[in-house]
């Protein structure tokens, strides 16, 4: 047998977990959908361009996700070559397409092609479990801000 975290994995495959569960009431009181903090960074670090245009397209993408679809945009930082953002969607969200969609509209009103892409594929994004790292994260976005200032 071999131990893992606390319990024991038997025969059975199975691990026994000292304590007790958490009550299904204790967890979907306090439930709410998963928060994103996500950053999405321009092709070679190229810089956006018209950051007033990007800010108009990024405001109507995110207007329209939360009017139809449900889907929250907190705090974010448009910057000259990537963007960070807080972003929660409900239970069917799905992160990698809204991203998608956010950066073709900002793409499309920007004039960027195919030939000539404005973002790099894919972004990066964070899963936060509390409002702790939601906090850390927004610290970490306004050291990068301050030292580039």
């Amino acid at each position: 047998m071999s131990r893992c975290r606390g319990g024991r994995v038997g025969r059975n495959n199975f691990v026994m977990i000292k304590g007790r569960p958490p009550r299904l009431g204790q967890l979907f009181q306090t439930y709410a959908p998963p928060l994103f903090f996500v950053t999405i960074c321009t092709i070679h670090r190229q810089t956006i361009g018209d950051l007033e245009a990007a800010h108009h397209a990024f405001e109507a993408y995110v207007r329209r996700a939360r009017d139809e679809f449900g889907v929250g945009v907190g705090r974010y930082l448009i910057m000259p070559d990537h963007m960070h953002l807080f972003v929660r969607g409900g239970d069917d969200f799905k992160l990698a397409q809204w991203v998608n969609g956010l950066k073709r509209a900002i793409s499309v009103a920007l004039g960027a092609t195919k030939k000539r892409p404005l973002w790099q594929p894919g972004f990066f994004d964070h899963l936060l479990r509390n409002d702790e790292s939601n906090t850390q994260k927004w610290k970490y976005v306004w050291r990068i801000l301050y030292a580039r200032a």
